[in-house]
């Protein structure tokens, strides 16, 4: 396990898998590493041809929270695994973690934004 830390000081836990253009996976509301094989088959599938960046959001799995809540620091914290893996990485959002990836590009973070990720996935 690696970790970044935030522009608050918070602590943001992710492993790194695989050679390759940065992806990092934002996991939904109710997901982390630990707990989530689906995405933890994800990042074994992008690992063959990505470096892939499988964090916890804020205040789960073993990354840290700092109170109060807000988006912004969960932009902050996104911006600090984007920052860990380069200049610039794509993004892969599930559920809420969707709706992150797409707050924080709009916000100008260095989110690729050309290209394609295509994979055909069958999770059991």
């Amino acid at each position: 396990m690696n970790q970044v830390m935030s522009k608050d000081g918070t602590a943001i836990a992710f492993d790194r898998s695989g050679k390759g253009p940065a992806v990092i996976l934002v996991g939904g509301a109710f997901q982390y590493r630990a707990i989530d094989p689906p995405t933890a088959q994800l990042a074994a599938l992008f690992a063959q041809h990505f470096t892939v960046f499988h964090y916890d959001r804020r205040g789960r799995g073993a990354s840290l929270d700092t109170q109060p809540y807000a988006v912004e620091r969960e932009i902050e914290d996104l911006e600090a695994v984007i920052n860990a893996a380069g200049e610039s990485a794509f993004v892969f959002g599930m559920s809420s973690g969707g709706v992150l990836a797409l707050d924080a590009a709009g916000r100008g973070l260095a989110i690729k934004k050309t290209g394609v990720i295509r994979a055909t996935i069958q999770l059991r």
